[in-house]
């Protein structure tokens, strides 16, 4: 009875050992310390300082800097069409003629008229010595002479009429013979050789745009005036024109004029460039993008991926010494193509992050995946087709 017991007991304390000696064990989860967070791969690159041009954008419409739509100014068969559609003329170039024997004979007619009247004139003359000379002597009354003085100021009078009306018909002869104002491009045709044509028509022959220069019409909000009139005061505005994906530059010109009025429904200026077109690339009724430059200023400039977007407005991922990156809260002055000035925020010379920012947090760690050589300069003369 005894030998059972004592096994139990021999149990028993085995099991208590057994278990005071695991507490005793150091545990897993405090011998293993955690390891720190991996770097983060990005590329990063360093803030340069440039000149940075200062542009504002608007959407416009390409005019001719010129139209006129050639009509006739006499009645008369269209005998000659001189030009071809689509033509390049200058000015002075003959475009269509007009039957102008009509109005020839009128102004002959008016030649004659002025020639009989001459004639009479002189003859009225003459008479008016020989009865001036009687008079003297008494051979002729006073009354005559008089009667005879009235007879020649009227044939002067009727000289002046004919050559009024020479004047008239050598330039309704003149009309007969149409020619271009301006240089220009002819478009389509609005009349065939052959039809008769009349001075009230309301159509007309042929619509001639001056293309080169040629003209942009184009609008910016009402808040840019005071900047835009204060440029102009230092000089010409340079604009630049653009297709609407901003990828192709279609000329270079210079801001004519701001509207003498804001547009109260949008709020928007009307603004007119001028711009050279000798290899017609503007086109009327083309809609463009208008950059027009303002000026340029020097500071930090930065790609574009630098900037980031949160809840309290942009910022950037600066890179400490020790490799670990900030949340830097910036703001913009202006951007266009890839890049943007800084107005505050980042100083030149700091290393910031240029791709990869979307694991990055306040503090991570970072390593360079590529480094781009310079990774952030910007070319010496920004260019939107850059």
């Amino acid at each position: 009875m005894k030998r059972p017991v004592v096994w139990s007991v021999c149990i028993l304390c085995t099991s208590l050992a057994a278990g005071a000696g695991y507490k005793l064990l150091p545990s897993r989860s405090s011998a293993a310390e955690t390891p720190p967070p991996r770097p983060v791969p990005v590329m990063t690159g360093v803030v340069d300082a440039r000149d940075f041009p200062i542009y504002r954008v608007g959407l416009g419409t390409v005019q001719a800097y010129n139209t006129v739509t050639i009509k006739v100014r006499v009645d008369g068969e269209v005998q000659n069409i001189a030009f071809r559609e689509g033509q390049d003329v200058q000015a002075g170039d003959l475009l269509v003629q007009i039957d102008p024997r009509t109005y020839a004979a009128q102004l002959q007619q008016a030649v004659a008229d002025k020639a009989r009247d001459e004639a009479l004139l002189a003859n009225a003359r003459l008479d008016l010595e020989r009865y001036s000379a009687l008079a003297v002597k008494e051979f002729a009354s006073r009354q005559s002479v008089d009667t005879q003085k009235a007879l020649a100021a009227q044939y002067q009078a009727a000289i002046q009429h004919d050559q009024a009306a020479i004047d008239n018909a050598q330039v309704l002869l003149g009309y007969t013979t149409i020619r271009s104002p301006l240089s220009g491009r002819t478009g389509i045709r609005l009349i065939d050789q052959g039809n008769i044509v009349h001075a009230n028509d309301s159509g007309g022959l042929v619509v001639i745009t001056q293309l080169d220069p040629i003209s942009v019409i184009f609008t910016l909000p009402q808040n840019n005036l005071l900047d835009i009139a204060g440029a102009m005061r230092d000089g010409a505005l340079t604009v630049f024109a653009y297709d609407q994906d901003n990828k192709v530059r279609l000329g270079e010109g210079r801001l004519e004029l701001i509207d003498n009025q804001i547009d109260q429904g949008s709020g928007s200026l009307r603004l007119k460039a001028v711009f050279p077109n000798p290899d017609k690339k503007l086109w009327p009724g083309e809609f463009v993008n208008a950059w027009l430059q303002l000026g340029v200023n020097h500071g930090p400039v930065v790609p574009n991926s630098v900037v980031q977007s949160g809840p309290t407005g942009s910022f950037a991922f600066a890179v400490r010494p020790d490799n670990s990156v900030e949340v830097r809260p910036i703001q913009i002055a202006s951007s266009h193509g890839d890049y943007s000035l800084v107005a505050t925020g980042l100083k030149p010379g700091e290393k910031v992050v240029v791709d990869g920012q979307y694991r990055l947090r306040d503090g991570s760690h970072i390593f360079d995946s590529a480094r781009v050589k310079p990774p952030v300069s910007v070319p010496a003369k920004l260019s939107l087709a850059e």
